[in-house]
């Protein structure tokens, strides 16, 4: 499964359906989690026969298309379902509880709402009754390499910088490669992006350290535009604070590409030179609580690189092991002994057999024996799941 990404170009009026478009499909999602709320035993099932009620009860949304209200309460369930299997698993903490949106950005069509032009090259109609009409596709590759057949899903997307047209194919992207005979242990963190176990240390660009100057001129310009007495009084805000507002999200769009693009092409490069990369199985999740470390955290884009590994070794068949990251940067990766050491002390020193490594270095080299060691669960987490972060794959 690929999902290919085009931006979409039409008028106003096209725009302005889109909008009214994700607006409903979210009034569905809503609607579709009151339901699971109010009554007992509700299932998928009877989530999606809810669609069709809502269709009658309510004539706007009875112009979008059938199976994208039924796509609009599958992700209400998903929610639902994920909630129940946190609980079963009794995991600590919050068990993500399922929340109304109020922002949503997107809308999902199945096979039907949608016909792809044969005749013009990159360009779609939607044919539900929102009054979406046809739209140009513009990107660099083909969509008519692949089979209509194929296409599983269609997604309009909203963001910062106009729209785009999603499309999820299901084909097989596994690549056949030569072998290197190489194997490597990567150990990330937020001085350096990260470090392998053959001592090489890739540096971390910072994308939002160099913009946040930038980024927070943008956002006193938004602030200043705001005026509160609108907002008591109900009213929209002033077309100069939306662009303003619009300004703002621009620059945190383009900084997210660029850590995303970033984090791609290392993933990309370890993958191919290597047969065996072995990583950290970090719980960014509460690691980005550290209210001193949350902002550096979250710019180095753990998650995101590990997502890309796993995702090109699955392509290229390669082996992608995640470990426990416990005492990996405190063992001696030479003699075994455990050297005590604070986050400020970056050089390694062993007092046993006298090694002497930089300190993410020696924590990828004990990555790679953790690493080496547990070769039997490929394409693994480190306690024992199956990779969720394939394309087209949810496991709840």
């Amino acid at each position: 499964m690929i999902v290919l990404e085009y931006k979409v170009k039409g008028n106003k009026s096209q725009y302005a359906a889109i909008d009214e478009g994700i607006r409903t499909a979210q009034f569905i999602r809503n609607k579709a989690l009151r339901l699971w709320e109010d009554e007992e035993k509700v299932g998928k099932y009877d989530l999606n026969k809810y669609c069709a009620k809502l269709a009658k009860q309510f004539p706007f949304a009875s112009k979008l298309n059938s199976e994208a209200r039924q796509v609009s309460a599958e992700r209400a369930w998903s929610a639902i379902a994920r909630f129940y299997d946190n609980c079963k698993r009794k995991i600590t903490g919050k068990k993500g509880y399922p929340k109304y949106k109020k922002h949503s950005r997107s809308i999902e069509y199945r096979t039907s709402g949608w016909k792809l032009d044969s005749k013009s090259k990159k360009q779609i109609t939607f044919t539900d009754k929102l009054g979406i009409g046809r739209l140009k596709l513009v990107g660099s590759r083909d969509i008519y390499f692949y089979n209509e057949d194929d296409i599983k899903r269609v997604r309009l997307v909203k963001r910062a910088d106009g729209y785009y047209c999603q499309f999820s194919i299901n084909v097989d992207v596994k690549i056949e490669t030569t072998p290197t005979g190489n194997s490597i242990g990567l150990d990330v963190g937020i001085k350096e992006f990260y470090a392998d176990s053959n001592g090489h240390i890739e540096p971390n660009p910072k994308f939002y350290r160099k913009s946040e100057k930038s980024l927070n001129r943008a956002n006193q310009k938004k602030s200043q535009k705001y005026d509160s007495e609108r907002k008591k009084a109900k009213q929209p805000q002033s077309k100069n604070y939306h662009k303003a507002r619009n300004r703002y999200a621009r620059k945190h769009l383009r900084v997210s590409r660029q850590r995303v693009e970033y984090a791609k092409r290392l993933a990309y490069c370890v993958i191919q030179s290597n047969d065996l990369v072995a990583y950290e199985d970090l719980n960014v999740k509460n690691m980005v609580r550290n209210r001193f470390l949350a902002k550096s955290i979250a710019d180095v884009a753990w998650s995101t690189f590990r997502q890309w590994l796993e995702y090109f070794g699955y392509k290229y068949g390669k082996v992608t092991v995640a470990v426990p990251p416990h005492n990996t940067s405190q063992n001696c990766s030479n003699c075994g002994e455990k050297v005590q050491k604070s986050l400020s002390t970056r050089t390694h020193i062993c007092q046993e057999c006298g090694y002497v490594e930089d300190r993410d270095v020696n924590a990828a080299i004990n990555i790679l024996r953790l690493g080496l060691t547990t070769t039997g669960h490929v394409g693994c987490q480190a306690w024992g799941e199956e990779t969720s972060t394939l394309v087209g794959v949810i496991l709840l």
